[in-house]
């Protein structure tokens, strides 16, 4: 009996706690959530604004494929290299492909120069290279580089005068090309 006794007390004990606990204690902690209170014309006002916004949504996705493809369309002159060695022989391929169709002998870089910002999202690839021609093909040679598809140009040109009786010059060109910015080392330190 005295087993039952200490069960009973130890069970009614229990329960008295669990009673308490949650009639006094549960209290209300937990956030209530209160319902916003919303008028009709609100709601009206909202739904205008939501179909002013859907109307002109068809409007903005064409502009946005207009864009986009012009984008593209002005990313082609673009000089696809995942390096700037990459971009530099590019150039220097460019140089010499163009100086060959020109019977021009331009065998090699001068200078590589380290590649710079262009706007925010390009950066621009320098190479210089030296060679000798006659004017002619310095003037068909330079109209070539023009045509190409890529965004390149001259950034320098140095003409000197040869000293041989078939009249050629010394040039000493600067091409510079167009890349993507992630080509462009990030300078740190104090801007300027």
């Amino acid at each position: 009996m005295n087993i039952d006794r200490r069960l009973l007390i130890i069970l009614a004990t229990l329960a008295v706690s669990v009673i308490l606990r949650f009639a006094f204690f549960s209290g209300s902690g937990a956030p209530t959530v209160v319902a916003a209170v919303d008028t009709i014309p609100l709601a009206e006002k909202r739904l205008q604004k939501l179909r002013e916004q859907a109307a002109t949504l068809p409007a903005r996705e064409a502009l946005l494929k207009q864009v986009t493809a012009e984008l593209a369309t002005r990313e082609k002159g673009i000089i696809n290299a995942d390096t700037v060695p990459q971009a530099q022989a590019y150039l220097l391929d460019t140089i010499h492909r163009i100086a060959a169709l020109n019977n021009i002998d331009a065998r090699g870089a001068e200078q590589f120069t380290e590649p710079k910002p262009l706007g925010d999202a390009y950066g621009i690839v320098t190479v210089t290279e030296s060679f000798t021609c006659a004017i002619e093909q310095l003037v068909n040679f330079l109209a070539m580089l023009d045509s190409q598809p890529e965004i390149i140009a001259t950034n320098e040109i140095h003409i000197a005068g040869g000293h041989d009786k078939n009249k050629t010059v010394q040039v000493r060109v600067s091409l510079s090309g167009v890349v993507a910015r992630k080509l462009v080392p990030v300078r740190k330190g104090p801007a300027l």
